[in-house]
């Protein structure tokens, strides 16, 4: 039985996605001019990818998979029930809402108990969409700026006190700490938000106008989110603070980081590749219209300091892979450089799926494919396969470690 095939995905037409890079990278004309945010290959029943067979016939993977369990292999099916990860393309133009991911446990009671409110799954007020977790790891294909978790206690300190308008949350943060801060300003009316908020505002947005920000400030977000229309000055919007108190990271390619559950992030700007579990749970926390939940998202946010670790991928093979190992058993990330002529074996344990940034290669196993730019494949479990490079390839894997 072949376990080896091409794999289309679905893309996803986010407000903020950017309008070139993911059409040029699939090959395809944006003639609509629609925001291009999300490459989707996975079983997400939300955009199931679709499998070619070798017959040429089309059947979304989810479907596929469901009709045969056991292609995933033995543990990932008895452990995690199907594809345990969702792989994507990102292109963010413009700035994400803040968001929280709960953890497993969490999930899985947050879902039963709006089950049991009579919440619809597609209701704005649904904060839990299924039983799951969802860690994230990312790893950037052009340099990336995005908020990760609360600074460390001095360095917030200083931001405090050298922002002028934020000098009164001092005295909140000294008693209090990150909790009582981040609480105070997250239940705030918005009176007394509007009035901190509208010298801040007075002060930036004629400096980000005439370029006298840049990307190293948090100032620069906080401005960009009024210019793009993200946060309205009439009415304030709490993330513009959160954006002083987070770590602000700046990823140049082939760095990456992991989110785990509790820490709190926003994507603010750039390509990147990302891995997450299989799952659509998301608390929000500003930078955003859409809805809010303050008491559920103060239960599940990490109150601590957070010292961003840059994943730079453990060498494999050589220098031909990179390895972006997670503190997860869903899912590893890998990115594979291939020169011309060059190869890559590898014996996939469940289910790999890899997609071809720049270049085109030839795959050989229980079939054979010839990969270009854009391309994507799946190898289920028992397939070994080997990569050739036709020519300079960039290559991402996402797998089951």
């Amino acid at each position: 039985m072949p376990r080896l095939f091409r794999l289309n995905g679905t893309i996803q037409h986010y407000g903020w996605g950017g309008y070139e890079y993911i059409p040029q990278l699939l090959g395809l004309e944006n003639k609509l001019h629609q925001p291009f945010a999300e490459y989707w290959l996975g079983a997400h029943d939300r955009g199931p990818a679709e499998i070619i067979l070798p017959d040429g016939a089309i059947q979304l993977l989810d479907q596929f998979i469901g009709q045969q369990p056991e292609i995933l292999g033995r543990p990932v099916q008895e452990i995690f029930g199907g594809l345990p990860y969702l792989f994507k393309v990102l292109d963010v133009r413009e700035m994400l809402s803040i968001q929280v991911h709960p953890s497993r446990q969490e999930a899985k009671k947050g879902f039963e108990r709006e089950n049991a409110l009579g919440i619809p799954l597609e209701a704005a007020n649904r904060n839990y969409k299924d039983t799951n977790h969802k860690p994230e790891v990312m790893v950037a294909l052009t340099e990336f700026w995005l908020l990760h978790g609360f600074l460390p206690e001095e360095q917030l300190i200083r931001v405090i006190r050298e922002v002028p308008e934020l000098r009164i949350l001092e005295g909140m943060f000294t008693r209090e700490g990150y909790f009582g801060l981040y609480k105070m300003v997250m239940e705030w009316e918005e009176t007394a938000l509007k009035k901190l908020l509208d010298p801040l505002i007075a002060r930036i947005v004629p400096a980000y106008r005439e370029g006298r920000l840049h990307p190293e400030d948090p100032a620069y977000w906080c401005a960009r989110a009024l210019a793009e229309g993200i946060c309205s000055p009439e009415h304030p919007d709490r993330g513009m603070l959160s954006i002083y108190f987070f770590n602000l990271v700046h990823l140049m390619p082939g760095e990456g980081i992991f989110q785990g559950a509790g820490v709190p992030h926003a994507y603010l700007e750039g390509r990147n590749m990302e891995l997450m579990a299989n799952s659509d749970n998301v608390l929000r926390g500003g930078l955003t219209t859409k809805y809010v939940d303050v008491p559920e998202l103060l239960r599940h946010v990490r109150f601590t300091e957070t010292i961003p670790q840059i994943l730079t991928g453990d060498s494999i093979s050589g220098s031909v892979e990179k390895k972006y190992t997670c503190p997860v058993p869903d899912f590893v990330l890998s990115r594979i450089h291939l020169q011309n002529k060059e190869k890559y074996r590898h014996l996939s344990t469940s289910a790999d799926i890899l997609v071809v940034i720049s270049g085109s290669v030839l795959v050989q196993g229980s079939g054979k494919l010839d990969l270009h730019k854009g391309q994507a494949m799946i190898a289920f479990c028992g397939e070994e396969y080997e990569i050739t490079g036709q020519q300079e390839s960039l290559i991402f894997q996402a797998a089951v470690p």
